[in-house]
């Protein structure tokens, strides 16, 4: 079964999905299945390998679990996504009341606007592997992708970029806007909204003595408006689904490495985070940005700005460089033991009000996902469990369409996996500092007696990607107050409490 456009029909969501899963599973008795679903092929024949030779059985196996994963992910069910009109949307850092056709456009122009990556299939075998697809382990990853494809969206881009191309709304049902229109009947999806408002309307003329400036405006404006896509396809071509790609699945698989993670593998949002950190150090492509991971709950201040502040790392002075690196700060946390605690939610709505949040990945149980806002008791994501041909981004002007998402999905918070890890970016020093203080605010709005995470003057130890493999554990189910330092390594890893 293979996948089709995103724009004709979207991923499936949510229950319906594992009830899909579920019926196929038993009618693919020689599958294994495991807490993803079906569990990655294991290696045999070691004699073999050993001599230099393929495997043929773990062929023949990646290539069954490559089709049945083409139909466990290739479904396109419809399940509609209902928003109410009275109550506000919250898309990172900005909140869209749904009671007018204006604003369904902005808020269509920024969901859709987000980069969605997804599980592909037939992209090159990762290296040491017979695996062609991320199908069925990748979803982490894939979340992971979307965070920081975020962050350096508001690094190259303005604040107010949306993407012109933006497909239209599908599977989203709306409150009617005019209830006294004979055109639509209540409970009837609204009208896409993506012609140019007045487009009906014949242009003014203009006095002559004007029209050399509108027309000197509008140069300016499609120049910019071509150098920003530019900009647009170049990012998503350093995601692609080829080795070169600096954050693409064989590069962070690669990266994985050194945690002591193989392609197959289940990632947790901690791990994740250090591969992004890694990534982003590791390549030349994007410059004026470093990543910051913080450790044990703790943001410490210091550390951030020995990251970012160049004049405290430069030997000799380069005039064309900034003073100030731009910083992304991902917070691994852990919201609960097994079940997210109710405590927290507000806390997690408030992080998403701020314009310095790049989104949260973390997911249910089963499933990664990438929160991006909420509405009401519900949180919005993009999911990563859709899966699509590869996309060869080599090509000069490759579709963009199967990058972005026009289904906005929606989940109850009560189903958020405690396991998380929240992004922030700030562009320069005094963005950082408004960030600390931003947040410490909505930190403080947490109604239990210790903060998700805290900011700390001074430096700490850098534990780095390896402190993260997977026979290290990591940070316990509750949350330790601040001062805690230099917690024994020997715990039980948060990232194996339960698979996203």
């Amino acid at each position: 079964m293979n996948s089709v456009s995103p724009s004709a029909a979207q991923y499936v969501g949510g229950v319906m999905q594992d009830e899909l899963v579920d019926r196929g599973r038993q009618q693919q008795p020689m599958e294994r299945q495991g807490s993803f679903g079906v569990r990655p092929p294991q290696t045999q024949g070691a004699s073999r390998e050993a001599a230099g030779e393929l495997d043929e059985m773990d062929k023949l196996k990646a290539k069954l679990m490559s089709a049945w994963n083409n139909v466990k992910y290739g479904w396109t069910v419809k399940s509609k996504t209902s928003f109410n009109k009275m109550s506000p949307v919250t898309v990172l850092g900005h909140s869209y009341l749904l009671n007018s056709e204006d604003e369904v456009e902005r808020f269509r122009l920024a969901f859709v606007s987000r980069i969605w990556l997804t599980y592909r299939r037939e992209f090159p075998q990762l290296e040491g592997s017979t695996w062609t697809t991320d199908c069925g382990w990748g979803c982490m990853l894939r979340s992971g992708q979307m965070l920081l494809a975020q962050g350096l969206l508001v690094h190259l881009m303005p604040r107010d970029w949306v993407w012109p191309e933006s497909q239209q709304l599908t599977d989203v049902d709306f409150e009617v806007f005019h209830p006294r229109s004979p055109a639509r009947a209540g409970g009837v999806p609204i009208p896409s909204f993506g012609s140019p408002r007045g487009s009906s309307t014949p242009e003014k003329s203009l006095p002559s003595s004007q029209a050399p400036r509108c027309s000197q405006k509008k140069r300016v404006y499609e120049s910019t408006k071509d150098r920003q896509e530019h900009i647009h396809s170049r990012l998503v071509t350093w995601f692609g689904d080829q080795p070169p790609a600096p954050f693409g699945v064989h590069q962070l698989v690669d990266i994985g490495k050194g945690s002591g993670k193989k392609a197959g593998d289940w990632y947790g949002p901690s791990v994740v985070a250090h591969i992004l950190r890694k990534a982003v150090d590791k390549t030349s492509v994007v410059t004026n940005l470093a990543v910051y991971v913080a450790q044990d709950c703790t943001v410490y201040k210091e550390d951030v700005v020995h990251l970012c502040d160049r004049s405290l790392n430069q030997t000799s002075s380069d005039p064309s460089s900034q003073d100030w690196k731009s910083v992304i700060i991902l917070v691994p946390v852990r919201l609960g033991g097994e079940a997210l605690n109710p405590s927290y939610i507000d806390c997690v709505k408030n992080f998403l009000k701020l314009e310095c949040c790049i989104g949260i990945i973390g997911g249910k149980p089963k499933h990664s996902l990438y929160f991006i806002g909420f509405q009401d008791e519900q949180l919005l994501y993009l999911d990563p469990h859709y899966c699509q041909p590869v996309v060869d981004v080599s090509q000069v002007n490759f579709s963009l369409e199967s990058f972005h998402c026009s289904s906005p999905k929606k989940m109850p918070f009560n189903r958020m996996d405690p396991s998380c890890t929240i992004g922030f970016y700030a562009k320069n020093k005094k963005d950082f500092e408004s960030l600390c203080s931003a947040v410490s605010e909505a930190l403080s709005s947490s109604k239990e007696k210790y903060p998700v995470f805290t900011f700390v003057e001074g430096h700490s130890q850098d534990y780095g990607l390896e402190g993260h493999s997977s026979n290290h554990s990591g940070p316990p189910a509750h949350i330790l107050p601040p001062g805690r330092l230099g917690r024994s390594n020997n715990r039980r890893s948060s990232e194996e409490f339960v698979f996203l």
